[in-house]
């Protein structure tokens, strides 16, 4: 059985969550991450993300310029930072480690 939280002390346990995950920035309704790839690890993160993306059933914006990926997450149009994009964020850092090979 799960402990139940207030909708209040989720979104203050996402948003820790999400603070965790360096390079993420909560703006809005909006979680967005820039990372600097070449066009060959742009595709490869593209397809992983939409991999991820369709298992969570999220649908996040991913955009390329000037040698940078741009990826922003809607949280949930405006019902705040849920889960599966805390979930979905993690796991575009995990791509972009296998990917890279960075930190």
């Amino acid at each position: 059985m799960r402990a139940s939280r207030s909708s209040r002390q989720g979104s203050d346990y996402l948003s820790d969550a999400l603070s965790l995950l360096a390079g993420w920035r909560q703006q809005d309704r909006w979680i967005t991450r820039t990372l600097p790839l070449d066009d060959h690890e742009h595709a490869a993160l593209t397809e992983r993300i939409k991999v991820a993306a369709d298992a969570l059933q999220l649908r996040p914006e991913i955009s390329r310029q000037a040698g940078e990926t741009h990826i922003r997450l809607d949280a949930s149009g405006g019902e705040g930072l849920t889960a599966g994009e805390v979930t979905m964020a993690a796991r575009i850092e995990d791509a972009y480690r296998a990917i890279t090979g960075r930190a």
